[in-house]
């Protein structure tokens, strides 16, 4: 069996649970972007040179499959467990706790990895915002894959930070000399 069904040739591709639509349809939207963040974790992974990074990014793309899934199924039924967003919402308290995580706005492009969490991040929000407007549709979505994006792109941009920090790299997009509020959008 190849790969190239020619199925889609015409712009048209198959549902998970049966049923085709076009290529274009916001379900293949949200779909497309979590696959696009899977992929960008994987770049992510081989960049950043952090173990533990690295590690949580394989466990992450592993994740973003059954998410995947449960956007794909189009039938709104609840396949993702809430324990699946409790352990990231964990794990960013744990990351945010570390003694040194920067704790303002980053610059991205100082450490290729940390910039490829960044850019990972960026997805996930495009990603959640698809969702979003599925849902805003009308359309059936398992209500756990907002909840699960809006956490991850958190912890994405965490991870980011960890790597830099580890690297002795700063990021922070103000100089302490700077001064203003934290996370402020201007100062």
């Amino acid at each position: 069996m190849s790969i190239a069904t020619t199925g889609g040739d015409a712009g048209r591709t198959s549902l998970a649970a049966g049923g085709r639509v076009s290529k274009g349809a916001l379900r293949v939207e949200v779909y497309g972007s979590i696959d696009e963040l899977i992929a960008q974790l994987g770049l992510a992974r081989a960049l950043c040179g952090h173990e533990a990074a690295a590690v949580a990014a394989r466990g992450l793309q592993r994740e973003l499959f059954a998410v995947c899934d449960a956007v794909a199924q189009g039938d709104g039924v609840p396949r993702l467990d809430a324990s699946r967003v409790d352990a990231l919402t964990t794990e960013v308290h744990r990351i945010e706790g570390l003694e040194g995580i920067l704790g303002d706005w980053a610059l991205p492009g100082d450490h290729a990895g940390g910039a490829a969490f960044d850019v990972a991040r960026t997805v996930c929000r495009r990603a959640e915002r698809a969702a979003v407007r599925l849902q805003d549709a009308g359309e059936p979505l398992d209500p756990q894959v907002l909840r699960y994006l809006n956490r991850l792109s958190d912890l994405l941009w965490l991870l980011g930070r960890l790597v830099e920090r580890d690297a002795g790299v700063d990021a922070s997009l103000r100089g302490q000399a700077d001064g203003g509020p934290r996370w402020s959008k201007a100062w």
